[in-house]
Parts: structure tokens; sequence; C-alpha cells
């Protein structure tokens, strides 16, 4: 067996060495020179680099302004508007009754729920039979009426002259005066005419009320009769509306009544223009009204006066063209109030927490300003005060963090024009992150 010593001296191969255990510390040594070798050279490459590091700089972040538009606040006088709903309701609504009993015998064709029927058209009729045989006695009652009277007349006349043939010295009292010469005979025939013309009258009356007709133009919303049917004195026979004008109660709360021109009390009225509509899978369509009235008294529970607005011709019937306005439609109204000055209208959209609106000063920096606002309204507000004339208002959406930053103008429209413009709301900046608010550079 071969000694170490002789192992060392003599050279193996390598891949005896691996495949033998004859030679275990010559492989060991050249792995370990091998590995200081490549820790040197690593040692030297890195001190050559950073030797010949280049010099450092310090940039300075960048701030690049936010893109905003803005409304150049321009004071105008402007009349506010008050928005309001209901539900149209008929001005007229009647329940038509029998007012005798009998059979009905013809109906008319538009004799139906819905059909239009115009003032003094003939709905229906009743048997009118025995009516017109009432009526025959009573005029048979007023003719013998009229004969007795005639007779009593000309008996009154005879004893008017033998009364004036007895002599004068002969005792005459006044009751025995007026029983000769027949006044209380006279008298009762003129009663008893008057009676008979009064049954005269109510018998044609009662013909008359066979025939039912139409109190007004009108459409009939229900009918409780048809024909055939026996009614009786009292008996509903159908239910009409009005169509000439109808009605809708406007709820108006009391924040919002100084800003409207009401009627008085007694009625009195300007005529105050009224904008009604309604907005149907995105279809709108406008009717024009007036405000006629108010109710007068506050609702209990929700503490709101009830106005009266009033539409002429609401089934377009005088106005064919022109949309139909049916009852029981629930519209948006648009009331037209008073005039007010020196006001600044914006999209409430921009509108914040705590009445304040951001403003770019001169210096183009964004500003957090209060105003005050005459009302909120539905798309627009009302500042009457904290903006001066040709200050500009931010319009893009911002983050509450970037007060006193810089910002850049992309366009400017006076606010004035925003109003005849589509009220599309402009499209907000990128929200920025926790990271680039960080980054952001306040001006001084």
């Amino acid at each position: 067996m071969t000694s170490f010593s002789q192992c060392a001296r003599v050279p193996c191969d390598i891949t005896a060495v691996y495949a033998t255990t004859e030679c275990p510390v010559t492989p060991i040594k050249k792995q370990i020179l091998l590995s200081t070798l490549l820790i040197g050279l690593a040692a030297a490459v890195t001190t050559l680099l950073y030797l010949n590091r280049p010099p450092a700089q310090i940039a300075e972040p960048v701030y690049k302004p936010l893109s905003v538009d803005v409304a150049v606040a321009t004071k105008e006088t402007v009349r506010v508007e008050v928005q309001a709903q209901g539900t149209v309701n008929a001005l007229r609504e009647t329940s038509i009754m029998s007012e005798v009993s009998g059979r009905i015998i013809a109906t008319a064709d538009n004799f139906l729920v819905g059909g239009f029927v115009a003032e003094g058209d003939v709905l229906l009729r009743i048997d009118p039979r025995d009516y017109q045989t009432e009526l025959l006695r009573a005029q048979a009652s007023v003719e013998s009426a009229e004969s007795n009277l005639a007779q009593e007349r000309g008996r009154a006349e005879v004893a008017q002259r033998e009364w004036e043939r007895l002599p004068s010295g002969s005792q005459r009292s006044a009751e025995a005066r007026d029983l000769y010469l027949r006044k209380p005979q006279l008298e009762l025939a003129e009663a008893q005419l008057l009676a008979a013309m009064a049954d005269l009258n109510t018998a044609r009356d009662r013909l008359e009320r066979t025939i039912i007709k139409a109190p007004y133009n009108a459409v009939i919303r229900a009918k409780h009769s048809e024909l055939g049917q026996f009614v009786t004195a009292g008996a509903k026979l159908a239910e009409v509306f009005a169509v000439d004008q109808a009605e809708v109660r406007l709820p108006i709360p009391q924040s919002k009544l100084e800003y409207l021109e009401l009627p008085d009390i007694d009625g009195a009225t300007g005529e105050q223009p009224i904008d009604l509509y309604t907005d149907i899978a995105g279809e709108v369509k406008h009717w024009p009204a007036t405000l006629h009235r108010t109710e007068g008294v506050f609702d209990e529970r929700s503490r709101v006066l009830y106005a009266v607005a009033r539409i002429d011709d609401p089934y377009a019937l005088k106005h064919p063209q022109q949309e139909p306005l049916r009852l029981g439609t629930f519209v948006n109204a648009n009331i037209l109030g008073r005039e007010y000055e020196e006001i600044v209208v914006l999209p409430r959209h921009i509108l914040r927490a705590g009445n304040s609106l951001w403003v770019v000063d001169e210096n183009n920096i964004l500003r957090n300003r209060q105003v005050n606002i005459l009302r909120t309204g539905d798309d627009e507000i009302f500042v009457t005060a904290g903006l001066d004339e040709g200050e500009r208002v931010c319009l893009t959406s911002v983050d509450t963090s970037l007060n006193g930053a810089e910002v850049r103008i992309n366009t400017s429209t006076p606010s004035d024009q925003l109003r005849r413009e589509p009220a599309t709301e402009l499209p907000a900046e990128p929200a920025l992150d926790s990271n680039a608010n960080a980054t952001a550079a306040v001006s001084p």
C-alpha cells in the first residue's frame, strides 16, 4: 500500500482523484487557490469602478402644474327658479246623478269611459212617458184655473154694477161690500191659477230632466248606468271631469317662499309663467302653465305651502299639434321667481362642503374661498357674495391637499355663458396618489 508521502510526490489525474480516495488533498488546494484568485479579481474590478465613478449630482424635483378649467365670474341679473313636483288634477269634476226615476231608453255613442263629450251633448235619456202625462195634466189644470178665473171676473163685474144701484143710505160694511163684489172668490181663482202654473213648470222641468246632458266639455271618467237600467232619483249615472283647464298642486317649502312672487290672498296674480315637464326614458316634454293661486295655509305635516298652477287646454283639443297632458301625470315644475342683481351663476357640482369654491388667483395659485349663496338648485348655485367681477373659479374637481398649489389654465369661460351651453360636467383630472402629492412642490 502506498504511503501518504509517496502519494504527495506522485502526480495524479483529476478524474482519478474523484474516482478514488487515494489523493484527497491535492484538489482541495486547487479549489482554494482558484477561489482566492476570483476574489482578488473581483476586488480589483470593484476598486477600479469606484475610482472611475462620475461625480454625484443633486436633482431638484420637477413640478408639473395641474391643468384645470376655470369660469370667469360675471355678475348678472337673474330670476331665480324654484323647482317643485306635482300631479295633474282636473279643475272641475262632477258626479252626474239622476233627478227623476225611470228606465234608460237611450245612450250616446260616446257614453263610454274615456269618451269626450262637449257641453250640452246628450249623454242618455230616461223614459219620459210618465212625465209627459204629468205635463198634460198640469196644462189641463192651468186651463181649468184660467176658465174659473174668467168666470169669477165676470161675476165680480156684474156684482159691481148691482152694488152701484143700491140706495146710498143703506148700511154697507167693508166685509159685506167685499163679499158682495166677490173679491174673496176672485182671489181664490187667481191663487188656483198660480198653483196650476207652478205645477205646469214643475212638470216641464221633470220632463226636461229625463234628458241627461254634459254640463261642460268633459271626458267621462266612470259610468254607473247602462241602457235598459232602471234608475231612481239620486242614483249616480256617471263621473266626468273638465278638459278645458287642469291644475297642479305644487308644494313650496317655507325656505323658498321669499324667492317667489306669490298671488295675493284675493287672487291677484301677475300670471307668473311655470314650465311643466316630464322626463320619461330620456324624452323630455314641456307644457306652459301659470301660477294661479296659493291654498293660503301651510300643510301641518310637511310645512309646505301649496301653489296651484293652471294649464289651459291640457288635452290639446284646441291645438292638436301639441302633446296632451293627461290627468294623473306626475310632472316637474320650474317656477320663475323674483329678479336678483349682482349674481354669479355657477354649476352646482363645483360647490364643496361649507359653501366653498376653488378660486385661481392672479399668480395661478389655487385658493380655497368661502362664498354666500342665495340658494342651491338642481344644477346651479347663485353666489351673492365672496366673488368679485373677473375672478376665476375652478371648474375641475381637485383634491383638498392641493390648496395653494400652482395650476395651469386649460380653458376659460365667462360664467354667464355656462348657462347658455348644455349642462355637462367637465371631466375631472386624474386623482393624484399620495406619492404624487408628496412630490408636488408648493410655490412660495
